[in-house]
């Protein structure tokens, strides 16, 4: 297409050459040919329209010729050119919190095209964006946690200050839809948090910790690690070391009152002579351990339930245990000696190799339970068949 604009009975700019109508038709496509130095056959209008009589022409109109090519509106090429190119490259200034960013459009724009920011700035004043009055477009976030956004849109790198906090990046990020931003936040906070500590709490740790809480507090520590920790004759009442780690622990002489030990691990420990009147020890592990000595008799009447509990290879020795439960506990090859079992429920407790000689077992219920090369010398009361079935 060779055909330039003709502007007539006007005085605007000349994008190519500004003529007078008049005369025929004929006359006029003289007049183009001999301006633009080309063979003018057509004339169209503004709109596409072929101009076939020279009384359709109105002033001011703008007219396209050509050597016969069918209609392209230049106009409209020039604007499309515009959008692939000059409408992303121009310069912006964005208000944000406050503070001022100069960038392009298309950085807003290409790196990700499906983000809140892509929409607001791919078509001019799609979104209607405000302005203050230096033109800057406002946005009414934070300015700290915007930057590093802005910088990732700029070259795809992820770089954070000292003193940001990524969460706040993170959320930042997630508003303006920045998705492939999204996942390198996570993973970098993932990174950036501190190892978990596992290691054991010390005597110190938790006497200081003990001192620091009022006594009419509720104190849990489930869960916690006090493996090899010395606590001994510590006042350790109502305490809660559900599922606490207490193996290898020194706990002799401590007062245990009513704690809540449920599927502690208590392997190789030491509670000998430790008060455990009323202590829950359901399930617990406490094979191995020494707990030489000690009172699980409440005289209150409130029993100590040591119901499936591990507790092989136990020295319970001379431990006064009046009502307890060690129902469906293991307690082969334990040693019971000189203890006083009265009352106590011994249901599918398996006692195989138990040394139980010198026991009290009066009244104890042990139905089902195994007493396969169990010693009984020495009995203070005799055992009854019916306390036994096999």
């Amino acid at each position: 297409f060779h055909g330039l604009f003709l502007f007539t009975g006007s005085s605007l700019p000349c994008l190519s050459q500004v003529v007078a109508v008049y005369g025929t038709l004929s006359d006029l496509l003289s007049v183009a040919s001999n301006k633009l130095g080309i063979k003018a056959t057509s004339v169209y209008n503004g709109k596409g329209g072929l101009i076939d009589d020279i009384a359709l022409i109105r002033d001011d109109d703008v007219l396209f010729v050509c050597e016969g090519e069918p209609f392209i509106d230049p106009q409209a090429d020039g604007r499309a050119q515009e959008e692939l190119t000059g409408s992303h490259t121009d310069w912006l200034t964005l208000n944000v919190g406050g503070r001022y960013f100069t960038t392009t459009r298309s950085t807003l724009v290409n790196k990700e095209p499906d983000s809140m920011l892509a929409h607001m700035f791919k078509d001019k004043d799609a979104w209607g964006n405000k302005q203050d009055p230096r033109g800057a477009f406002l946005i009414d976030r934070s300015p700290e946690y915007f930057e590093p956004i802005l910088n990732y849109l700029r070259h795809g790198q992820l770089i954070v200050n000292d003193g940001i906090n990524l969460l706040g990046v993170l959320e930042e990020a997630r508003f303006f839809g920045i998705d492939s931003l999204i996942e390198h936040l996570e993973v970098a906070i993932k990174n950036s948090q501190p190892a978990e500590d596992h290691s054991p709490i010390s005597r110190k740790e938790f006497v200081r910790f003990l001192l620091a809480t009022p006594t009419k507090s509720e104190l849990r520590c489930q869960g916690l690690n006090f493996s090899g920790a010395d606590l001994s004759r510590l006042d350790l009442r109502y305490i809660n070391f559900k599922m606490a780690n207490l193996s290898r622990c020194n706990l002799a002489h401590a007062n245990l009152c009513c704690a809540n030990l449920e599927r502690a691990d208590l392997s190789g420990s030491v509670l000998d002579c430790a008060n455990l009147q009323g202590v829950k020890m359901l399930c617990s592990n406490a094979e191995g351990a020494s707990l030489k000595g000690c009172n699980f008799e409440d005289p209150s009447g409130l029993k100590a339930n040591l119901e499936g509990a591990n507790l092989k290879g136990v020295d319970m020795e001379g431990s006064q245990m009046t009502g307890i439960n060690l129902r469906v506990a293991t307690l082969k090859n334990a040693k019971l000696k000189n203890c006083n079992l009265r009352g106590a429920t011994l249901a599918g407790t398996d006692l195989e190799n138990c040394d139980l000689s010198g026991c009290d077992l009066q009244e104890a219920n042990l139905r089902g339970s195994n007493v396969k090369g169990a010693i009984f010398e020495e009995m203070l009361t005799p055992l009854h068949m019916s306390q036994s079935v096999r």
